[in-house]
């Protein structure tokens, strides 16, 4: 599974780091390389909770992530 972390910056210096493939995954922090990190540990929450309600399969050895800004 792939997952493209985005990463926006706003005027009064926030990032914004959204996950494309998981809406509703965002994070808000400064500085951006704060918001991949927690992007990360946000989107495993969600997947952990996806595969204990059984809705995706267990299977995330092929995990990657990649940064788009």
């Amino acid at each position: 599974m792939q997952l493209t972390i985005r990463i926006l910056r706003e005027m009064n210096g926030r990032s914004i780091g959204d996950i494309v493939e998981l809406p509703g995954v965002v994070v808000y922090c400064t500085p951006p390389e704060d918001a991949v990190v927690e992007a990360k540990v946000l989107a495993l929450r969600a997947i952990a909770e996806e595969v204990e309600r059984g809705e995706v399969s267990a299977e995330t050895d092929g995990l990657r992530f990649s940064v788009a800004a």
